[in-house]
């Protein structure tokens, strides 16, 4: 069974129920191109694949995937005798499925620590939403009954304490701060607290500047030496966080921090916001770092776990529902 088929079976619409909406800009756009794609072309040829590469180019899929992905493609059509562009629509899905897993065990979960508490370090530019899905996480992460505390590692940008601390409030939990220390020392004091009063999850905001990567190397280094220290093995997940709206951009920004530190799993922002939601693909294939959340919405709720079997619905939903 293709994915095309297993998706008309497996989840429950309510599963799907965020996705479909979070998604609804990026699949209009998408799938319209591609119906008017196969309606225009009564059988595939050269013509078709240099539209076909225009599309997914324009959804942010990114260059490198697309040549990767056509390839495969045209193999596969090759090999079962497709030559009807109406036929190829399941295929295409399937396909970008398969460039997306690349038969590899996909672990979107967070790592948890099996003792003491579990350090989440959270990295990204400024704007693209750190603070917010720091504040959205720990929402989540509460509601499962865990402990959270959040530390206040950004002492450079203005409002930076405010705006967590705003989220503090917002979901009742503890944040420590100190905009007169660096932020090695303020990480320090908050897992200091976090193991003496056996807080479950520590969630750490960071500055987000990128433009001298050896400053901010040196800090990230400092950091995670700190956090090690007191921790050992910590920290648990270093998640960069991606403004999807940015498209190519966010790639750059990814292969960027993958030099400085060891960035475990992206949180791609705003994706409901943006008509190009191949940034996805894209991330996962010329970066080769999983998606572990996705920003689908402006609510606390709205920050989920990412499910490539539902977010490839949510791209194609009109398509798969036929």
């Amino acid at each position: 069974m293709g994915i095309f088929d297993k998706l008309k079976n497996v989840f429950k619409k309510e599963e799907l129920s965020s996705y479909d909406k979070g998604l609804e800009k990026a699949r209009n756009n998408f799938t319209s191109k591609l119906n008017l794609l196969s309606n225009k072309y009564k059988k595939i040829n050269e013509e078709y694949f240099e539209e076909l590469e225009e599309i997914l180019i324009e959804a942010d899929v990114g260059v490198q995937t697309v040549l990767s992905f056509t390839e495969k493609l045209k193999k596969r059509i090759s090999k079962e005798k497709i030559e009807n562009p109406k036929d190829l629509l399941e295929i295409i899905i399937d396909e970008l499925f398969i460039i997306y897993v690349n038969n590899e065990i996909i672990e979107n979960k967070i790592n948890f620590a099996k003792e003491g508490p579990t350090v989440i370090l959270f990295v990204g530019v400024n704007g693209v939403g750190k603070t917010t899905t720091i504040g959205k996480l720990a929402y989540q992460l509460q509601e499962k009954n865990k402990k959270v505390l959040l530390v206040a590692g950004d002492t450079f940008r203005a409002g930076a304490i405010e705006q967590i601390q705003e989220w503090a409030n917002r979901t009742n939990v503890r944040v420590i701060s100190s905009p007169d220390k660096d932020p090695s020392s303020v990480i320090y004091d908050g897992i200091t607290i976090a193991k003496d009063e056996k807080y479950d999850v520590v969630l750490i905001d960071t500055a987000g500047r990128l433009q001298n990567k050896s400053n901010l190397m040196n800090e990230l280094s400092k950091i995670n030496k700190v956090i090690d220290r007191l921790v050992p093995g910590a920290p648990h997940e270093t998640l960069l966080v991606i403004d999807a709206t940015t498209g190519q951009n966010g790639i750059s920004q990814a292969k960027s921090f993958k030099e400085i530190t060891n960035i475990t799993g992206i949180v791609l922002t705003k994706l409901d916001g943006t008509a190009k939601g191949g940034i996805v693909l894209a991330i996962k294939n010329e970066v080769g770092i999983p998606v572990k959340y996705i920003g689908l919405g402006e609510k606390k709720e709205d920050l989920k776990v990412f499910d490539i079997e539902k977010y490839i619905y949510g791209l194609f939903k009109e398509m798969i529902d036929r």
